[in-house]
This record gives C-alpha cells, sequence and structure tokens, in this order.
C-alpha cells in the first residue's frame, strides 16, 4: 500500500545522510540574500515583490497547492501550466515533486509517514526534512501512486525534471535588466524568503495558532503565516476541508489565493470552484 510505503521512507527517523547538492544550493541562495541586503535599489525591491507574489500566490498557494494538488477549482489546461511555471520560480522542486509530497503530508498528517512534522523536531518541520531525509530522493514507484494525474501528463512530467530551468531565465533577465542588484534581490533574496514562509506552514502552522476544526493532525490557523504566504496560513482550515480552493473561511482571514482564483473565475479562467464554510463539518455531522 502506498500509505505503508510513505511511512517506511519518510520522517526523521528514516533520514540517513547529507543531501549535499540540497545544502550547497540552500546555502549559496541564503549567501546571496544577504549580499542583497548590501546592493540597496528601488527598482530591484519592486522586481522582487512582483515576483515574490508571482511565485509564491500565483505558483505555489494557486497553483501547485489548491489546483495541482487538491483539485479545489478547474482552468483550461494552459492557465494550470502557467501557473506551474510560476510555481517552479518557487525553486521548491517540480510540481510532480511537490503535490506528491503535500499529498502524502496531508495521507499521514503528524503522524508516521508525514515528510515535515514539528512532532519530530521544529527544525526537521521547517527544513531539516529536505537537508537530511529522503524527501528529495523520491522512490519512482510511489511517486506514481500519489500523482497518477500529473505522471500521465507530459508537460508536468518535462517541467519536473527542468524545473530550474524558468529560475534561471527569469534570472538572466534580471540581469540584463538592472545588473546583479536586481539578481540578488529578485532572485536570491525573493526565493530565500519565498522558501522560509512556506516552510513555516510545515512547521509553524503545527506548532502555534488556534484550532476551528478537530482534526487528526496539529494544525492550526495561524494569522502571520497567512500574512506572508498570501492566506496559506489558515492551515487547520485547510486540513479540515482540504478540497476547498477557500482556505480562509471568516472575513476577518484574509486569504489573497482565493481572492485571485476568484479573479481567474470571474474571467471565465476558472470553473467548479469548491468553497468551505465554518459550519459545513457540523452539518456533514449532523446529516
Amino acid at each position: 500500500m502506498a500509505q505503508v510505503a510513505a511511512s517506511q521512507i519518510y520522517g526523521r527517523k528514516n533520514s540517513k545522510g547529507i543531501n549535499w547538492i540540497t545544502v550547497i544550493a540552500m546555502t549559496a541562495f541564503h549567501v546571496g540574500a544577504v549580499a542583497a541586503l548590501f546592493y540597496f535599489d528601488w527598482g530591484a525591491i519592486i522586481a522582487m515583490l512582483a515576483l515574490w507574489y508571482i511565485s509564491g500566490s500565483w505558483g505555489i498557494g494557486m497553483g501547485y497547492h489548491r489546483l495541482l494538488t487538491h483539485r479545489g477549482f478547474k482552468t483550461p489546461k494552459w492557465v494550470e501550466y502557467f501557473l506551474t511555471v510560476c510555481g517552479t520560480l518557487a525553486l521548491e522542486g517540480g510540481p510532480i515533486f511537490w503535490v506528491a509530497t503535500h499529498r502524502i503530508h496531508h495521507q499521514n498528517s503528524d503522524h508516521d509517514g508525514d515528510p515535515h512534522s514539528p512532532r519530530e523536531g521544529t527544525y526537521w518541520a521547517h527544513m531539516g526534512w529536505i537537508m537530511t531525509g529522503k524527501a528529495m530522493h523520491h522512490d519512482t514507484s510511489i511517486l506514481k501512486r500519489y500523482v497518477p494525474d500529473l505522471s500521465k501528463d507530459k508537460f508536468h512530467v518535462a517541467l519536473t525534471t527542468w524545473h530550474w530551468v524558468p529560475q534561471v531565465v527569469v534570472g538572466l533577465i534580471l540581469l540584463a535588466i538592472g545588473g546583479w542588484p536586481y539578481v540578488l534581490w529578485g532572485v536570491f533574496f525573493r526565493t530565500v524568503f519565498g522558501l522560509h514562509c512556506t516552510w513555516a506552514v510545515n512547521s509553524a502552522t503545527h506548532l502555534w495558532g488556534s484550532r476551528r476544526f478537530a482534526t487528526r493532525d496539529d494544525s492550526t490557523n495561524n494569522w502571520w503565516v497567512a500574512m506572508f504566504t498570501w492566506g496559506e496560513g489558515w492551515h487547520n482550515n485547510h486540513h479540515a476541508h482540504p478540497v476547498s480552493a477557500r482556505h480562509g473561511l471568516a472575513w476577518y482571514e484574509i486569504d489573497i489565493n482565493y481572492m485571485g482564483i476568484k479573479a481567474l473565475e470571474f474571467l471565465g479562467l476558472a470553473r467548479d470552484v469548491k468553497v468551505a464554510r465554518i459550519n459545513q463539518q457540523l452539518e456533514e455531522e449532523a446529516a
């Protein structure tokens, strides 16, 4: 069974050795992010903010997460592919890797087999799982069990192999436009900041926050994580209703990613948008 296979591979107790390529890449990007602070440029800052939104909201929140992983809404294929390319700019791996890992997380959240549970350590959940764990060395047969839909799509298969290419292309464009300050801010600083924001969903929202729904895991709603991830921090809502394209269920739970999906729906580029309500679980239990 897929769940048994996952429990034998993922988690801190099954991690062996250091993923040197990942460690070297992360070290280089963090050094570049620090270097950006010594090359202040307003144009570079604006480019960084725009790319942070494109990669974090369009790419990870709307594309990788709510569309590809949970199919909370539907789009024409060209929109799906565009959002997926935006997701590669976050440097969080290709679509098949990301989606498989997240589906495994939901199946085993905070239990044996969860790739990044804080129950195995805060640092492990935040970034240790990609530094020393098995997550970066997936078994192909396990991947296919969790992403049979994406594994049949040639575009997603190819982009999973070449996921670093869009990042390089953007870096070259920034270099041509504004030189190294644009690259340091628009690629290195933006990527590192975005990574830690995403990683905080894995760590912080399973440690601190409020719980509206009694889920089988430790997920919480965390306002400051939601603020930095365009709405992904309403994590307890999400774990209670994973297919819902809307994570911020109360009026005060600002969900920029859901607003983006609604904008696509208004333009005729999204349909079948699934939306949960605060009292939906109580209604389902009473039915």
